[in-house]
């Protein structure tokens, strides 16, 4: 199955302009229906010349461009400067999509072909408000990541009515929540055509009257997001409502939204003359394109599902961003009957049972649910998480899919998330990476980054954070008085929040999704205290607060209200602010103008949390508790990590206020004889030096194209071939497993220790099994300072009157033999091991 170039995402139909400035106005569409101007403002003064209180209301350069009337375009593009610009901006995009990329470079040779990125929400640009949190956050950043560095993909995702909601509070402190319509005519987007130049439109397979779904592309550089919307005129009311809300609506809604994403997704791709050769799954909310990438293969290659299960599944990535078992999507065993059973027996060819077993960590419990997650990882040559120790929580969390594995072995991975840097720095953060970097910084491999940065001078550090605070403030007072008006208030309060915040103060950002498990109140478990240290006259602090909560999480609510009228304290108000509707355009001015972010998840429940990663660029530092991303990245030299393991929230919150109080304010206020405070110059230096290439999505994309979607491409590659015959002998094996696995047993196992080792002899009576197919290790968890230990034995004699073999092994004698325990698993070859053979018996 082949990959062919995706075809490219064109301009919609423009107007009717004069011959004589048709191709310049051309070009200027093409750069603002371009997503990269969401990162790349170097266009930003051509958007602001055409509208400027829309440009600033609404940072979209193609609702800008869509709303001017034709003569004030042609009346600008007529400007001599205006047009070289604009020419300028326009060559220098196609120079880039046209040059050599990091992918080209190292890996061009490769079988790659395209990989598809399906996710249920992407945080490009509040131009497309398509996402939710953090989820979109990490989607986003990594599909512009990956277009930097020319990875040849697609995003898949949805294109929702609403999109997600916003935000006000009301004069009680309360959250209101509203959901503005999202105007195709308005947004980044156009149809997809196929090469036939019809628009494309595919069936989601559900029974009965058809559901059509369209398709929608947007363009960032090189690289097309396809979208996915049921609005189609020719749907029921009831069906052009799937893709009404993200994460809105009942049970129903939300297993027919995902089958959108995943059956449907692959079904458009298809449709687009698209065969992935990597499809990646960011969460199980996709996990059901696995089914119709197989479904596919089947029809292709004339197999049965289970085979070309084993053949597809190696070329599937599913990566979990959840911390806990609950947090995944669950479906009712009676709600997947009236939605896929027929999908089962018509086009998958099994019984509707043999799909419910997918989904489930015992496949014949009856009373169990079907669950997401169990299906992309039973369908998936490989699983990751997204930090190091949201790898120890998940292999926790998915071992009941690997009975009797030890959990070091459960097959998950990590790859720590990343954040898109070009996309969150100031662009006074960018004038001084370039000069110690040069331009193209985070399109290649990023050699020195970290050694350049961190020659520059204390006083150009502190330039930087003087510039980026004084701008921050300028923009929490606009934005302030913007929201009071709003309200109706008027006066000297008005006049107090024009003038609110000192520009040389220690400025706090703590923003982020009000749930409980992240704590947001936890800077307010002692409110005097907190307030005491906001109110120091020698040396004040400053924070901004902003953030939501879920429509339906009254308690996130409740979180929310607390911090309204903890800030609507008269002693406070020129101390701390609320700002409402957090959005991207919001969080862009917070991570570049704070001094310092707060986070305070309850570990281990925060997977990784990218927020905190982009102030690093910036110059801002971290304070957080340790957790996620922060529990790998934290030394003394970058930031401050408050003592607390989150089974105390009130011993957490002392802790914090501890560090605030003796660490981080003598920190920032402690200057030298020339003013410059330099033991924070110096965690500056080292977080932005250290933790920036790090923690970017640069880095996360090249550890995901060499760590796995290689591998998954070329095994993908080798299980189709002839006619996916390695697929066919994989699932005669397993049968045999499965059929007389049973038979296998331990007989006696000896040890005796001498010269420094451990020996161990063990009979094995293999029964009707290939010997060969088998493997006898012998197996020492974690101990101390000591990894798990995996020693294979060989095979040595026959037994005698019974099919069987003894087999021998040693190992250093500086742990007790008693570590150790001989056990059988099937030779790996070329299966994925325990994630596809999760078979093992032990000597006990």
């Amino acid at each position: 199955m082949s990959s062919l170039e995706p075809p490219p995402v064109s301009l919609p139909e423009l107007p009717e302009t004069p011959s004589a400035v048709s191709a310049d106005l051309h070009a200027l569409a093409e750069l603002a229906f371009d997503l990269q101007s969401a990162w790349n403002h170097e266009a930003d003064p051509l958007w602001e010349a055409i509208a400027p209180e829309l440009w600033r209301e609404s940072g979209n350069p193609w609702l800008v461009y869509q709303s001017a009337s034709q003569a004030r375009l042609a009346d600008l593009i007529r400007t001599p400067g205006y047009r070289d610009r604009v020419h300028a901006i326009r060559d220098g995009r196609e120079a880039h999509r046209g040059a050599t990329s990091w992918f080209d470079a190292q890996h061009g040779s490769a079988r790659l072909g395209t990989v598809a990125y399906f996710s249920l929400e992407f945080a490009l640009t509040e131009a497309l408000p398509l996402y939710s949190g953090g989820l979109g956050n990490v989607a986003g950043d990594y599909l512009k990541a990956a277009d930097d560095l020319g990875i040849p993909m697609v995003g898949v995702g949805l294109l929702y009515q609403q999109g997600y909601f916003r935000q006000t509070i009301d004069a009680g402190g309360a959250q209101r929540d509203f959901f503005p319509f999202n105007d195709t005519r308005l947004l980044p987007i156009t149809p997809v055509r196929n090469r036939a130049g019809e628009w494309v439109r595919v069936r989601l397979p559900r029974p009965g009257p058809p559901v059509w779904l369209r398709a929608w592309g947007a363009r960032l550089g090189r690289t097309p997001l396809y979208l996915l919307d049921s609005n189609d005129p020719e749907n029921s009311p009831a069906d052009r409502a799937i893709t009404s809300q993200l994460y809105g609506g009942d049970p129903e809604i939300r297993i027919l939204q995902e089958m959108t994403l995943g059956l449907g997704g692959w079904r458009m791709l298809r449709a687009l003359g698209l065969s992935p050769s990597v499809c990646h799954l960011n969460e199980g909310h996709a996990g059901f394109v696995a089914l119709e990438r197989a479904r596919d293969f089947k029809g292709s290659f004339d197999v049965s599902f289970e085979v070309a299960l084993a053949a597809t599944r190696p070329g599937n990535v599913f990566t979990t961003h959840t911390p806990v078992a609950a947090g995944f999507d669950r479906f009712p065993a009676k709600l997947m009957e009236t939605q896929l059973a027929a999908y089962a027996r018509d086009e998958l060819g099994i019984p509707f049972e043999q799909l419910l077993a997918l989904g489930r960590a015992v496949p014949g419990d009856a009373s169990e649910p079907f669950n997401m997650a169990w299906l992309a990882a039973r369908a998936s040559g490989a699983i990751n998480a997204v930090s190091r120790r949201h790898a120890l929580v998940s292999r926790k969390i998915f071992a009941p899919l690997f009975a009797r594995v030890p959990e070091p072995e459960v097959p998950v991975g990590y790859v720590t998330n990343g954040i898109h840097v070009p996309s969150w720095d100031s662009a006074e953060a960018d004038a001084l990476w370039t000069m110690a970097c040069g331009a193209e910084r985070w399109r290649g491999a990023m050699e020195g980054v970290g050694k350049d940065i961190a020659a520059q001078s204390d006083a150009a550090f502190w330039q930087l954070r003087s510039e980026a605070r004084d701008k921050l403030v300028r923009f929490v007072r606009d934005r302030l008085v913007r929201q009071l008006a709003a309200a109706g208030t008027e006066g000297a309060t008005l006049e107090a929040a024009a003038n609110i915040f000192n520009p040389d103060a220690l400025t706090i950002g703590f923003a982020r999704r009000f749930a409980a498990y992240k704590r947001p109140t936890l800077l307010l478990r002692d409110a005097d205290r907190f307030a005491r240290l906001l109110q120091n006259t020698k040396r004040p602090v400053q924070i901004v607060v902003a953030g939501k909560a879920h429509p339906q999480d009254l308690e996130g609510k409740g979180l929310v209200a607390e911090w309204v009228r903890f800030i609507r304290r008269p002693d406070l108000r020129a101390h701390a602010v609320f700002l409402s509707d957090y959005d991207l355009r919001m969080a862009e001015h917070l991570v570049q103008g704070v001094d310092l972010w707060i986070n305070t998840p309850r570990p281990p429940w925060e997977a990784c949390g990218t927020s905190g990663m982009k102030v690093l660029v910036n110059g801002g530092l971290n304070a957080s508790f340790r957790d996620g991303w922060w529990d790998e990245a934290f030394t003394p030299e970058v930031g401050w990590a408050p003592k607390g393991d989150g089974h105390d929230d009130g011993a957490d919150a002392v802790s914090l206020y501890e560090c605030l109080e003796h660490e981080v304010v003598p920190a920032f206020y402690e200057r030298s004889p020339q003013g410059l405070p330099t033991a924070w110059i110096t965690k500056m230096r080292a977080s932005m030096a250290g933790l920036t290439p790090d923690y970017s999505a640069n880095r996360a994309v090249r550890e995901y194209c060499e760590r796995y979607y290689l591998e998954a491409a070329d095994l993908f590659s080798r299980r189709s071939a002839n006619g996916a015959a390695g697929a066919e002998a994989l699932v005669g094996f397993r049968r045999d497993l499965e059929l007389h696995w049973h038979e296998l047993r331990f007989g006696e196992v000896h040890v005796a220790t001498e010269g420094g080792r451990h020996r161990f002899s063990a009979a094995l009576y293999v029964g009707e099994l290939d010997p060969d197919g088998l493997s006898v290790e012998l197996y020492a968890d974690p101990s101390g300072t000591e990894g798990a230990s995996r020693i294979s034995m060989t095979r040595r004699t026959s037994l005698i009157g019974a099919r069987g073999f003894t087999y021998e092994g040693d190992v250093p004698d500086r742990r007790p033999a008693a570590h150790y325990t001989p056990r059988v698993v099937p030779a790996r070859g070329r299966s994925l091991g325990n994630l596809e053979l999760p078979f093992i018996l032990w000597a006990r």
